[in-house]
């Protein structure tokens, strides 16, 4: 999420990295989050000034209601300013409540207005426009038919998705023998790679609270996605990605210990699964 006071000193170029990111839908939440911003700073501000006034009235009734012991005409005015004090008293509580409200207006749409793109970034509205780094050999076409993967792993005895099937529903499968195994040695080998980087290791968790969720993403996007536990503030993670994000959530992290260099396993729980491959067999 952008820090609020940047929004407010670079209108301009908020909505150009908007732009950038072929969202022009969310140009009008920049003048939108920027109006209730100098709402809310005004709000706080009145708020503040009420709170210092009420103060100093409450104790100048009290001297006034000392001086009514002996001066009977200070009781009218103590009691004049004691109704100023539960006026003030009155707008301090509806302002304090518009605070929160404009608080959490900010705080969604602050969560949909997207980071700032990194300059060596290339804009493009989709991988069309992806800038090609670096090349290793050249493609090759084989002079034979190309099995299915699911063929392959079949042919090994390696997947059972008819009784994935019966289980679980179209899209899930079993690995079998030394399909498993190779699954397995995949993942080991990925997560050496990364380790020998010099990165660390981590499995995290599979669920996370709801407000973890709005730091990774839309609410839009996760509804689409991800699954939530019934009854529970718990949703089932779309990708580790999730929860290591969430790893920092409030954190502050001192410089001296950056960069962190992390890398994670998980499952991956989405509601699209499949969606996007059924060309794979849901594999």
């Amino acid at each position: 999420m952008l820090d609020i006071r940047f929004i407010r000193e670079n209108p301009e170029a908020v909505k150009e990295n908007i732009k950038k990111k072929f969202q022009e839908e969310k140009l009008p939440l920049v003048d939108q989050v920027i109006a209730l911003d100098a709402e809310n700073r005004k709000t706080i501000q009145e708020a503040q000034d009420l709170r210092t006034a009420r103060n100093a009235k409450s104790k100048q009734v009290g001297m006034l209601m000392g001086q009514a012991k002996k001066d009977p005409s200070k009781l009218a005015e103590a009691e004049a300013l004691k109704a100023e004090v539960k006026a003030d008293a009155d707008r301090l509580a509806y302002l304090e409540g518009r605070e929160t409200e404009l608080a959490e207006q900010i705080r969604h749409i602050m969560l949909q207005i997207p980071n700032i793109i990194d300059p060596s970034v290339p804009i493009g509205p989709d991988d069309s426009a992806n800038v090609e780094v670096e090349r290793f050999g050249e493609p090759v076409t084989p002079d034979f038919e190309i099995p299915y993967h699911t063929q392959i792993m079949e042919s090994f005895d390696g997947i059972d998705m008819d009784s994935a099937g019966r289980v679980s529903g179209s899209g899930f499968y079993y690995l079998m023998g030394d399909i498993a195994r190779l699954h397995e040695a995949v993942l080991a080998y990925a997560r050496d790679f990364m380790i020998n980087k010099g990165f660390t290791f981590c499995v995290p968790p599979f669920m996370i609270h709801g407000n973890v969720v709005e730091g990774v993403m839309s609410q839009t996007e996760m509804d689409a996605m991800m699954y939530k536990i019934e009854g529970e503030d718990l949703y089932l993670i779309g990708t580790s990605e999730h929860s290591m994000i969430g790893k920092f959530i409030d954190q502050i992290i001192p410089e001296e210990k950056l960069p962190q260099t992390l890398t994670s396993y998980s499952p991956c729980f989405r509601k699209e699964k499949g969606a996007h491959g059924i060309e794979e067999r849901g594999v």
